[in-house]
């Protein structure tokens, strides 16, 4: 009789645990409302009209198309109901397990302050990205026609709330764009004049990198024209701009890079979750009094030897679901265990902007154009295929010799009141 393992997600968690989980009379079926794997890291550059959305993103069926084992499902899943070890799907639909891993991910989270979506988009999938990409053209199309200075001063203010790593490379881009990418393309506006405002509530840019390397990316942001505040929260967020504390600034394009919120999974399956959302799992990342049902990446809250959160990042995501794998093969062949799941630190990486970046490796810490082709290597290597690396290769080569973005198209349509 085939044991059924059922993968809740797409993303490198899942992903990774599929393409490992090989064992006689098993059948694994994905489940994802999306028909494609992500890769998120370079999700930016996306919004930012470097990359198309087809560099970065691969159908899930045809990664898994020569595994007779694995089945996709397109759908969306409501719940789970643990007594009969089914998976509910918007519609109707029930998928039975054996085994459940919820890998759902996670969403931008506003902090009790939902109704600054609409003004403040955030970014974790493909329909954020090209949204983003549609405001940032939008705003410069909307300043060539406007001859008002203050208004036109307001469409050329881009506000980034957040300055974690997409932040800060949200924020380098769109300076690059700016001064670089679109200098020669208008007549009735000078694009250097836009105002790249970063704003972190916290003390510094880039919290979990060492001290050192954050005053050198606020630096290289400084250097760029990038205005960046910090120490201050974002205390309103309008259509017609951002309030910090008790100054408002004019500023018709915001995108918010701060917190986020775990998806309903915990709730899902009765676990315990975390502030955000996650829930807090076994040393083996199974709920507890649950073994049959796993969680990991971004939905999981787990812990290091020390104590602190694994951080919800691609290689952590990888690395459990490998692990997953692997406690499942020991089961179906009736073997010991694996040790609990420990989390390697791989290191944290940020690009600011053309041959700058900064790689946090612990006792080694690597700034400027070195840590910037690192960084370049390291992300081409983890893209799925030979295509997709060779065509985000060739993107990253014109932009660089070139200073020209290839994806600059402006798609989809926008519900913004004023929007043309």
């Amino acid at each position: 009789m085939e044991h059924r393992v059922v993968i809740v997600g797409g993303g490198f968690a899942g992903l990774q645990l599929a393409k490992d989980l090989k064992c006689p009379n098993l059948s694994i079926t994905i489940i994802d409302r999306r028909n494609h794997h992500l890769f998120q890291p370079l999700l930016y550059q996306v919004a930012t009209t470097v990359l198309a959305t087809s560099e970065i993103a691969w159908p899930i069926r045809a990664v898994f198309r020569g595994r007779k084992d694995v089945t996709t499902l397109l759908g969306e899943v409501v719940g789970v109901d643990v007594e009969k070890r089914s998976v509910s799907l918007k519609g109707g639909h029930a998928i039975p397990y054996d085994t459940l891993v919820l890998a759902t991910g996670a969403r931008h989270a506003y902090f009790g302050r939902d109704e600054w979506e609409p003004f403040a988009p955030g970014l974790k999938a493909l329909e954020d990205a090209t949204t983003i990409r549609r405001r940032l053209l939008l705003a410069f199309e909307k300043a060539e026609l406007e001859t008002d200075p203050h208004a036109r001063a307001a469409m050329l203010t881009f506000s980034i709330i957040g300055a974690g790593p997409t932040g800060v490379e949200m924020a380098g881009i769109i300076a690059e764009l700016a001064q670089r990418t679109l200098v020669e393309e208008f007549r009735n506006i000078d694009t250097t004049s836009a105002r790249i405002l970063l704003v972190e509530a916290g003390p510094r840019v880039l919290p979990v990198f060492h001290e050192a390397l954050s005053q050198y990316a606020e630096r290289s942001l400084a250097s760029m024209g990038v205005e960046v505040r910090t120490g201050r929260p974002v205390t309103d967020c309008t259509e017609e701009g951002i309030s910090i504390g008790d100054e408002f600034v004019p500023s018709r394009t915001v995108i918010w890079a701060a917190g986020v919120q775990a998806s309903k999974a915990a709730v899902w399956v009765g676990a315990e979750t975390d502030r955000a959302g996650r829930a807090i799992v076994q040393p083996d990342l199974t709920v507890s009094e649950q073994p049959e049902i796993f969680v990991v990446g971004d939905t999981a809250c787990v812990k290091t030897d020390e104590g602190s959160q694994v951080p919800g990042i691609a290689p952590a995501a990888k690395q459990q679901g490998k692990y997953v794998a692997q406690v499942i093969k020991a089961r179906l062949k009736q073997r010991s265990a694996p040790p609990p799941f420990k989390y390697r630190h791989l290191g944290n990486l940020a690009t600011i902007g053309p041959s700058s970046a900064v790689i946090d490796f612990g006792r080694l810490r690597l700034k400027g154009s070195i840590a910037w082709w690192i960084w370049g290597f390291a992300h081409i290597y983890f893209l799925i295929g030979t295509r997709s690396r060779m065509a985000v290769a060739l993107s990253w080569l014109w932009a660089f010799t070139s200073g020209h973005h290839s994806a600059r198209l402006i798609t989809q349509k926008e519900t913004l009141k004023g929007e043309v």
